[in-house]
């Protein structure tokens, strides 16, 4: 076993019969600053997990990517075939982490007309409901953009979806990219 890894079986498990029409391999990422960690899910539900280092100087491409073709027993450039991979979620604590220590580029969200307000309003959660002085938060970094559109709560489309990217909307866009 190699430091960092633990593997249930060894490379390329279940690849072959992936390819053979069973359930494809399911992986799990999660980008952090300094590693990723891959969890793969073979078609005969034999678990796999990889971590590596997020950033790899000297070495092409990308390291989660790398990390899936070992685990399918593919060769470093070699094509993922189609169907090998039946699902693969991303998600990264580096912008998560970004949020939280509010460092980071600020962000333009695009919101649903009547609901600009949004973030600043939150869901009233206060650790102590019977405070006089409620102690919020410094807000994100957001600056929010209306949009017309809006779905009932069955899917029923209430008012449609307008982005209207030839007028006004594409007017404020450029505008908050230039600012």
């Amino acid at each position: 076993m190699v430091e960092g890894q633990r593997m249930v079986e060894g490379p390329g498990i279940g690849a072959d019969k992936a390819l053979g029409g069973r359930a494809g391999w399911r992986f799990w990422i999660d980008r952090g600053g300094t590693f990723t960690d891959v969890v793969g899910r073979s078609g005969e539900g034999q678990l796999v997990v990889r971590k590596v280092l997020s950033v790899q100087p000297g070495l092409a491409g990308d390291p989660a990517v790398a990390a899936i073709r070992e685990l399918l027993g593919l060769d470093g450039n070699q094509a993922i075939p189609a169907g090998l991979i039946a699902e693969l979620r991303l998600g990264t604590t580096v912008a998560t982490n970004a949020l939280l220590e509010r460092r980071g580029e600020p962000v333009l969200l695009l919101i649903n007309r009547g609901f600009a307000d949004l973030l600043a309003i939150g869901d009233q959660h206060r650790p102590d409901i019977f405070a006089l002085q409620i102690r919020r938060p410094r807000p994100l970094r957001v600056r929010a953009l209306e949009v017309a559109g809006r779905l009932a709560a069955d899917g029923t489309e209430l008012e449609p979806l307008a982005l209207g990217l030839d007028g006004q909307l594409a007017t404020a866009l450029r505008r908050a990219l230039a600012e």
